[in-house]
């Protein structure tokens, strides 16, 4: 059984964890996808996709202490139906390439920005809308860094762009 998030009833704390259990999912999802793809390139992009969305939660994690400290979480995430950022388990099979792991990322990192962005108009607290905003154009420069990579990336993805972006990697 799912429900719809009311986003109008969203407080900041419970953006919070809402945003620490969509990292959460992700981190996850591609732990799965490193599992079972047999092209090394491809394993290598979604582990390193993997400490990314662990990365990115800790830090929410570590705001959300700072504001809430022990405070109970407000979202339980299997009650809901929106997978904002958790990358499509059918667009991955074990024949997968790094480009195709790539591609599959970007698409996640499409669907937080437009599931952040579709949330802003119903928030009504100022502090959770601002949070959204936040997330919503952090998703938009982690669209830019896989663009990035992929255009160095030949198209068969396989050869020197198929390893890590230099400078900070993207993150989901």
């Amino acid at each position: 059984m799912t429900i719809r998030l009311d986003f109008s009833k969203l407080t900041l704390r419970a953006a919070l964890d809402l945003a620490i259990t969509i990292e959460e999912e992700a981190q996850l999802r591609y732990q799965e996808f490193a599992a079972q793809v047999a092209d090394p390139g491809a394993a290598a992009f979604f582990r390193e996709m993997v400490v990314n969305e662990s990365k990115h939660r800790r830090q929410l994690e570590a705001r959300r202490h700072v504001l809430f400290r022990n405070e109970p979480e407000r979202i339980e995430t299997s009650l809901l139906d929106d997978r904002a950022e958790a990358p499509d388990p059918a667009a991955v099979g074990p024949t997968i390439t790094a480009r195709e792991a790539m591609e599959v990322a970007l698409a996640a990192e499409v669907r937080a920005f437009e599931f952040y962005d579709r949330a802003l108009p119903h928030l009504a607290e100022a502090d959770v809308k601002a949070f959204f905003a936040e997330l919503r154009e952090e998703e938009v420069e982690h669209q830019a860094m896989l663009r990035e990579r992929l255009a160095r990336l030949p198209k068969d993805g396989e050869g020197p762009g198929a390893g890590p972006a230099p400078g900070p990697p993207a993150r989901g």
